[in-house]
């Protein structure tokens, strides 16, 4: 139930270890992690032949800013980029959305990721951590081309994990670094930041990522420490039967549950089936709370493993590969890209 991260571009005797342990699903990978696409490649089957279990091997490859994965990988342009489309022609937009989930999906499922953690469905309001990576700040355009995007990275084999639920997009700070309170009333939120990730979870996304807000009409407790959030609201009311998942506990959003240990009882408490462990040093607490609480590897990511896939050889031998980057390289020509 834990989704860990190791600090460097090859496993130490110790990380070998980590990824043994009963109580870790999987693994997120970082630019730290990377130096080059053959590099990763061993890396990540490394990761799987340290594991007596199937591992869930993540990133966040959504494109603009937040690319773990540079040099080999096509350059993809952010999500506002895509949605500035919207304005002028709704429809290629939609196309274009759908065509970067493809592009993206397909070259992480070529070097055995499973799942990348996309797509940002917050609203693009202003929040100093969202900025580019969200595709608009008005619900309606941000759920289309979400909804979009979830059918294009099914199509390329790869489950869809919707953030930072319930909408990150329209507070100002960065839950990285500093605590984040959203004070709107409760039927603005379900108006405008929830009906994106109500359309998407209709179009089959498989996994929502909790965001580190509070939302004090809602809770008083961060949302992805909140049972009202996650089970009341998104289980009950909005009907989600899929994977819910922290966002990473190390965030300065997070601490305010206390210790390592804290942080993941809170969450599991609350309903999340995965917790992210994002940085190294946190690992060893991490692995010795999970093991005095009894937590093993969930059967979560039955759902989130990625599917059948074309080698790299076989996916840049794609003529539709070619053309979709074609597609998305244009936006840089009608001055769009961000």
């Amino acid at each position: 139930m834990l989704i860990i991260a190791t600090a460097g571009t090859e496993l130490s005797s110790v990380e070998r270890e980590w990824l043994a342990h009963p109580a870790v699903a999987g693994v997120t990978l970082f630019s730290r992690n990377f130096r080059d696409r053959m590099q990763v490649t061993e890396l990540i089957a490394a990761m799987r032949a340290a594991s007596p279990r199937p591992l869930l091997i993540c990133v966040d490859q959504e494109g603009g800013p937040v690319q773990r994965f540079r040099e080999g990988f096509t350059c993809l342009p952010s999500l506002l980029s895509v949605g500035a489309r919207y304005g002028d022609d709704p429809d290629a937009a939609l196309v274009l959305a759908e065509e970067h989930a493809w592009v993206m999906a397909s070259e992480m499922r070529a070097v055995d990721i499973d799942l990348s953690f996309a797509p940002v469905v917050d609203l693009a309001r202003g929040n100093r951590a969202i900025g580019v990576r969200a595709f608009d700040a008005e619900p309606e355009i941000v759920a289309a081309l979400g909804a979009a995007y979830v059918r294009g990275m099914r199509l390329a084999g790869m489950a869809a994990t919707l953030k930072h639920f319930p909408g990150h997009g329209s507070v100002l700070e960065d839950t990285h670094f500093e605590c984040a309170v959203d004070a709107r009333p409760g039927d603005r939120l379900w108006a405008e930041d929830l009906l994106p990730f109500r359309e998407a979870i209709a179009a089959g996304a498989e996994a929502v990522m909790m965001a580190h807000v509070v939302y004090p009409a809602i809770d008083e407790l961060p949302a992805g420490y909140s049972r009202r959030w996650i089970v009341d609201v998104l289980r009950d009311e909005m009907g989600f039967s899929g994977v819910v998942m922290s966002d990473d506990i190390g965030m300065v959003g997070a601490q305010g549950a206390g210790s390592v240990a804290d942080r993941i009882e809170a969450h599991v408490g609350a309903g999340c089936d995965l917790v992210l462990v994002c940085q190294p040093e946190s690992v060893p607490a991490a692995l010795v709370a999970a093991e005095s609480a009894g937590y093993s590897s969930s059967g979560a990511i039955d759902a989130l493993t990625g599917r059948v896939a074309a080698r790299w050889e076989e996916l840049i031998a794609n003529p539709q590969r070619a053309g979709f980057i074609s597609n998305l390289s244009s936006l840089e020509s009608q001055g769009m890209a961000v």
